[in-house]
């Protein structure tokens, strides 16, 4: 029974409605409890935490890749590499938002002294985008419209010359420039290579894109 019919019977104390107990009706017509009050204010952190570093991922997009160019792919990146963590540090020592190892930072440092210190978060992200821009300009004689972001990200993750050579491989298995469905399906025979995690890191960046863009 509804609450409503429930209620009837109860009130007019007829046929099945003595079997309905004033307990029962009580609780048929409870509301459903309320969320924690602490649930809101949480998500609203958590909001605010993701939104943080957003005028800095624009601003460096802008410079490094045009006003165009859809910012949110580097953060997705940030978030793959470090959930938006400054603080974060891999077992290899790979440091901040965009996990850049010393090394490659002031390689990039060195092509741009305005840069400061790796563990700011400002010149992290944006030599993080930088090294995404010279990634992404590599690619650009062999690999043609969306699968370059693929080539980018899993060249940032593995280096330039392991997914060089993957890519060769795929070339040759597909007899023209190659894809990235076709370096998926050749990664197990490229040597030297953790294929499972960059394959995996390339398609994180992908869903968390995919997320911020239906929010």
């Amino acid at each position: 029974m509804t609450a409503r019919l429930l209620l009837a019977a109860a009130l007019l104390g007829g046929g099945g409605a003595s079997a309905v107990t004033a307990s029962a009706v009580t609780a048929s017509v409870v509301p459903a409890p309320l969320p924690s009050p602490g649930t809101a204010s949480r998500a609203r952190a958590v909001a605010r935490a993701a939104a943080r570093y957003d005028d800095t991922f624009r601003r460096y997009g802008k410079r490094f890749f045009g006003a165009g160019f859809d910012w949110r792919w580097f953060k997705a990146q940030g978030m793959a590499e470090s959930n938006l963590d400054s603080a974060a540090t891999s077992r290899v020592g790979a440091r901040g938002i965009m996990q850049l190892m010393p090394a490659t930072y002031h390689a990039i440092q060195s092509k741009d002294p305005a840069l400061g210190a790796i563990d700011d978060p400002e010149w992290n992200i944006a030599a993080g985008i930088r090294h995404d821009r010279y990634l992404w300009r590599l690619w650009e004689p062999r690999v043609d419209g969306d699968d370059r972001l693929s080539f980018m990200f899993g060249s940032y993750n593995a280096g330039e010359g392991t997914i060089g050579r993957a890519a060769e491989v795929a070339r040759r298995m597909a007899a023209g420039a190659p894809q990235w469905a076709h370096v998926e399906a050749v990664a197990p025979e490229v040597p030297r290579w953790r294929y499972r995690e960059t394959l995996g890191y390339v398609r994180k960046i992908r869903a968390h894109h995919g997320a911020m863009r239906r929010r």
